[in-house]
């Protein structure tokens, strides 16, 4: 690229401070036009508050930001936008109650026509492979499917350049690609790409140039190219990636969860029904579930917390209990702890302190309450042995929920589910938005768990998180629950054919016919 041109994006000497904490401390680098530039970091290292200055959410405290080689300030992400600049957020800023097209249409500066603006969407969806109905509720959508209202959002700005945040947390292996081929072809017509993910292969894949921050500092540039994935997580951490300690050839104790024939209708016109949901999970056994984003996974976990009843109690029994109609917290006293896969508003309330956020789940199996009163110290305590035990960063049990950046508060509610020694555990995306040391340790315990006898059922749109992590598997596709396999004699292929819909082939179909055929329906 020729020298006189000037970066697209520049910061220099960038700090700044939130009490009690410098989040980012004399940062520095650029952004070429036309680059896909990675910016890495364990969580808390400051990426998100970077790029939130860098979209006018926020105002550094000291440092320059120059944008095609003059110097600006951001005021705000209207002003952001305006230059050219869109934005992909971690954490959705997306309205429940209002539809698709609707939550597009707030975040567009100037008022489009609706039928203009639809069709627009419909064009950016179609080139993009990122498919959605327009007027379908929000409320409705999966993790996935509501990350893609954001993509599309930011590319119908056609941005000069782009801020993505961990945006393919909940897409499966093709999406993923699919967006690469999208990100490719804007970096080809000029667009500056800033991508933040924990994800390192897919830096290597993608990224030209990588800067690494560890405590706020600038702590390395390098091409990804010539890195592999541990030494860049090692630069990230610094200090030495842990290998999961997983023994071979373990052996599994008697059935704990026993799912028997489980079917849920669905929640609403475009929810997903489960159909004839059949599989067991036994002592000492990590059991994942994959499966492309919408297809069952949120049904299927709130059928399994208690949070949707069964119409038969025994369709889900744990310890030969039967629970199928029980309540969340009646299911919590029989042993079954589970983490939602959407971090603010169901696993954990933004507003609550820490320790408040432990009374919520941990109160009756660890004695947080007493006559009618919460034992504020028994929840500190336990808040506490959770901050410690998992690395999180948080100045105490008093901050809240919502002052933790998305990783740090992933680590703080699987260690507040693992640590009450569950004898079942379901998880919904255990390490989404996680850095790889933090994704190491949140696996581990798992798996340390799962050793001292529980139950654990892993859901994942992460392929590579399941294969790595479990013993047995199963694809979830359309409410239907395929044939389980051991994770040895995975056939990967089989797999993806499994994700993408050789389910829908037996819709209807009894569970001896057709759906055995399919692998639609486990015996």
């Amino acid at each position: 690229m020729d020298a006189s041109i000037p970066p697209r994006l520049e910061l220099v000497g960038i700090t700044k401070r939130f009490p009690g904490v410098l989040a980012n401390d004399n940062v520095g680098f650029a952004v070429k036009p036309g680059e896909i530039h990675a910016l890495l970091g364990e969580n808390g290292a400051g990426k998100s508050t970077l790029v939130k200055m860098i979209y006018g959410i926020m105002q550094p405290d000291a440092g320059e930001i120059r944008w095609n080689g003059e110097k600006i300030q951001v005021a705000n992400p209207k002003a952001a936008r305006k230059l050219g600049i869109g934005m992909v957020f971690q954490h959705f800023s997306l309205f429940e109650a209002l539809t698709v097209l609707e939550n597009i249409a707030l975040g567009m500066d100037a008022k489009i026509p609706q039928r203009e603006l639809e069709a627009r969407i419909g064009e950016v969806m179609e080139q993009y492979g990122l498919m959605l109905e327009p007027h379908r509720t929000v409320s409705t959508l999966s993790v996935g499917e509501r990350q893609r209202i954001e993509i599309v959002r930011a590319l119908l700005l056609n941005p000069k350049l782009l801020i993505m945040d961990e945006p393919t947390s909940v897409l499966t292996p093709q999406e993923v690609e699919q967006l690469f081929v999208v990100l490719r072809k804007l970096a080809t017509e000029g667009c500056s790409i800033l991508y933040i993910s924990h994800k390192l292969h897919e830096i290597k894949a993608l990224c030209d140039t990588a800067t690494i921050l560890r405590g706020g500092k600038l702590v390395d540039t390098c091409d990804p190219k010539e890195e592999t994935s541990r030494s860049m997580a090692e630069k990230m951490i610094g200090a030495g990636l842990k290998d999961i300690d997983k023994p071979a050839g373990r052996s599994f104790g008697k059935e704990r969860l026993v799912v028997n024939r489980l079917s849920i209708p669905a929640s609403g016109p475009f929810g997903m029904p489960l159909r004839d949901v059949t599989f067991e999970v036994k002592a000492g056994e990590i059991f994942g579930i994959a499966g492309v984003a919408g297809n069952g996974q949120n049904a299927l976990l709130l059928a399994l917390s208690g949070e949707e009843l069964a119409a038969d109690s025994e369709s889900i029994t744990v310890d030969g209990a039967p629970i199928g109609q029980l309540s969340a917290k009646k299911r919590r006293l029989k042993g079954l702890a589970s983490v939602p896969e959407e971090r603010n508003g169901h696993a954990a309330v933004p507003d609550f302190t820490l320790a408040d956020n432990t009374v919520l789940t941990a109160r009756d199996r660890l004695h947080m309450v007493s006559g009618g009163l919460i034992r504020s110290g028994t929840a500190k305590t336990y808040a506490g042995e959770v901050i410690t035990a998992f690395a999180v960063k948080a100045l105490g049990p008093g901050s809240t929920a919502g002052s933790l950046s998305g990783g740090n508060l992933q680590k703080y509610i699987m260690g507040r589910e693992i640590l009450q020694k569950p004898t079942v555990l379901v998880v919904s995306q255990p390490t989404w938005g996680v850095d790889a040391g933090a994704a190491a340790a949140i696996h581990q315990a798992i798996v340390d768990l799962a050793a001292s006898g529980s139950a654990v059922v892993v859901i994942s749109q992460d392929l590579d998180e399941l294969l790595s992590l479990c013993d047995t598997l199963a694809v979830i596709n359309e409410g239907h629950v395929s044939k389980p396999m051991t994770v040895a004699d995975a056939d990967i292929e089989e797999i993806g054919l499994l994700m993408g819909g050789i389910h829908g082939e037996a819709d209807g179909a009894p569970a001896g016919g057709a759906g055995e055929v399919n692998h639609a329906v486990s015996a």
